[in-house]
């Protein structure tokens, strides 16, 4: 019998134990992976898309609007992928402009207005580094949306269902609680990027993978996330509808505690969750 690829074995896979980070690296980042338009299809029930940034344009890296969840009214926002070359081509590979940022921010707000919780959907390699996006101030979209975020009145919900890449990710990540798939990855730059900057070749990136702490575990280990969500097989892939079941039981669950809390508590836990992160003790 011949060797199989490792397309093929991907697509029918047996399962395997003990994943290597740059093993789920591989499978986040999966052609068939599903993506925010599966889950919505799954799981949103009258989702009434809402466009524009009222500065520029309408990104559709981006998207967003008011639907309903298991009976929840919510804002959903989130990077807006594509399966096929033109819509990838079209959404720009999941990678917002500063445009698609401003969009997310105004919907916050709005969703602030009428006392909504906020889910977001994080599945992105990073924020556009392009020229354009620089000359309409990508980085300081971003940091206005962490800044924003970190003052909302209403829950916050964020999940990591794919790539969650940099600041791109962050732009949409300051939430109440964070939530990822365990075949997802969560980085402040991508395996090849942080391969090339230390040690100038991109062959390194299963070793950066490993130094990154990228995972899901690792990351629920040091407290940057606050639940992992447990994929099938190995991968969302092989059955995406059980995939969005379990994500949108998360959801709700997590949605139904915090709407306890009051703003000022929701705001005060919001606070400590993240100025707790990069704390670390020295052994003497």
């Amino acid at each position: 019998m011949g060797q199989k690829s490792d397309h093929a074995v991907m697509d029918k896979p047996k399962v395997k134990k003990n994943l290597t980070p740059w093993d789920i690296v591989q499978i986040s980042r999966h052609p068939k992976r599903p993506i925010l338009q599966d889950y919505l299809s799954f799981m949103a029930k009258n989702f009434i898309e809402l466009h524009g940034d009222r500065y520029f344009s309408d990104d559709k890296a981006m998207i967003g609007g008011f639907t309903e969840i298991g009976g929840q009214k919510v804002m959903l926002i989130g990077h807006n992928k594509g399966k096929k070359t033109h819509e990838n081509i079209e959404r720009n590979f999941g990678m917002a402009k500063p445009d698609g940022y401003r969009k997310a921010l105004r919907l916050m707000k709005l969703a602030q207005r009428f006392n909504v919780p906020i889910v977001t959907f994080i599945d992105t390699p990073g924020a556009f580094p392009g020229l354009e996006a620089e000359e309409r101030g990508q980085a300081e979209a971003i940091a206005k949306n962490l800044t924003e975020m970190a003052s909302l009145e209403v829950p916050v919900v964020c999940v990591v269902i794919g790539e969650g890449g940099s600041g791109g990710a962050l732009g949409i990540g300051v939430g109440d609680r964070i939530l990822m798939l365990s075949n997802a990855i969560y980085s402040v730059i991508s395996p090849e990027g942080c391969a090339s900057i230390l040690w100038r070749d991109a062959k390194y990136a299963p070793d950066a993978a490993e130094a990154l702490n990228l995972t899901a575990k690792a990351l629920h280990n040091h407290g940057i996330i606050d639940e992992i969500i447990e994929e099938p097989g190995e991968g969302a892939h092989t059955d995406a509808k059980k995939v969005a079941d379990l994500i949108e039981k998360a959801i709700l669950k997590n949605i139904k505690a915090l709407q306890k809390l009051s703003v000022d508590e929701l705001l005060q836990k919001r606070f400590e969750k993240f100025s707790a992160m990069g704390k670390f003790t020295v052994n003497k």
